[in-house]
Formats: structure tokens, C-alpha cells, sequence
């Protein structure tokens, strides 16, 4: 299904595309991820309207059946990539949760700026994409999912997600369907 609508105050956010993750064997691969929101962020940009950079620097701190092999991580690893253009205007998150929402300000900067719906990009689809898109939702912002400026590690669980679940909390598309909606508005 196209992407029908955006709201007068739309925000773009970007979860975890950050140099630490860049390396990671996605699919569909990272590299096409980051250019596609590069895109997108300089068209929100153009218009005037938030662009949210949200990077992890860590992890949750309950149990989990599944270990997380963390070695000592680089320096920059938690810098958001070049390729972003991050702007002084940007607004910056930064999360030690999977979702982008979860004890951060993002919901109160949101609203603050006058945002009810929100274009949610990056990486993993199943982790970050998928908890920061369930609480937007539970918050009352309109979601729009671009699926294809989204990749997990795991095709299966990214297939999940973006054919099972975002339907039922967002409208889902491409980016081309955002981009479209944004040049008719005029800059």
C-alpha cells in the first residue's frame, strides 16, 4: 500500500544509522538504508519540518535468553553517519533501548514542536524500527513506514514486520511515496 498522507507536522526519525552498526551484514544491505534516509532527511529538511538522529550506546539492562557478544566498541561507534548531513536543527536522541521513545524526551520533543505524525526509518526493522514504531503508535502519532529505508540481520524477522505487523499500526510504503507527498507541498 502507497503511503497516502503526511501531517502539516511530520517528523522524520532515524533510528541507529550510526558508524558502529555500518559493518553489519543486513539485508537489504545498510549502505542503500543510509542513502535512502539521506534522501529523505534532506527533503524533511527543505521543508522545514524535524529531523530526529537517534543513536544507541548500549543496551537495555534486563536478562535475555539470548547473549549479546558486545566487544569494546570504537571510539565513533555511536556517531551518527556522515552521509546523514546531520544538521545543527537536528534533533538528537539517544537511546540505550531498542525503541527511540523509551526514557528519552522524544515524545515531549515531539509535541513540543507541534509533530502528530512521524516517518520512521532504519535499522533493525525488528528491534529499534519496529519498538519505536509500536510506541508512536501507542502514543497517538500517525505512523508512515517506509519499508524499503529499513534492514534487519535477519530477513525473516524484517519480512515479520514489515508484512505483518506495521500494517496494522501504520501506513506502509516507500520512500519514493514520502518523497512525492513532500514535492507537492511545495518548499
Amino acid at each position: 500500500m502507497p503511503i497516502t498522507t503526511l501531517d502539516p507536522t511530520c517528523a522524520l526519525v532515524i533510528i541507529d544509522l550510526q558508524k558502529g552498526l555500518l559493518a553489519y551484514p543486513t539485508a537489504p544491505p545498510v549502505a542503500q538504508v543510509v542513502a535512502a534516509a539521506a534522501e529523505l532527511a534532506e527533503a524533511f529538511r527543505r521543508q522545514g519540518l524535524p529531523v530526529v538522529l537517534v543513536n544507541v550506546i548500549g543496551r537495555a539492562p534486563g536478562r535475555t535468553d539470548r547473549a549479546r557478544p558486545w566487544s569494546a566498541p570504537a571510539p565513533d561507534w555511536h556517531e551518527i553517519v556522515p552521509a546523514l548531513n546531520p544538521q545543527d536543527g537536528d534533533l538528537r536522541i539517544t537511546k540505550r533501548a531498542p525503541g527511540a521513545f523509551a526514557n528519552t524526551s522524544l515524545a515531549a520533543d515531539l509535541r513540543e514542536r507541534g509533530v502528530t505524525q512521524v516517518v520512521i526509518v532504519g535499522v533493525s526493522t525488528s528491534q529499534g524500527v519496529e519498538a519505536t514504531a509500536r510506541t508512536a503508535f501507542d502514543l497517538g502519532f500517525n505512523v508512515a513506514l517506509p519499508v524499503d529505508v529499513m534492514a534487519d540481520l535477519d530477513p525473516a524477522s524484517h519480512a515479520h514486520s514489515t508484512t505483518r505487523l506495521f500494517p496494522r499500526i501504520a501506513e506502509t510504503g516507500v520512500a519514493a511515496d514520502i518523497l512525492a507527498l513532500l514535492a507537492a507541498r511545495g518548499a
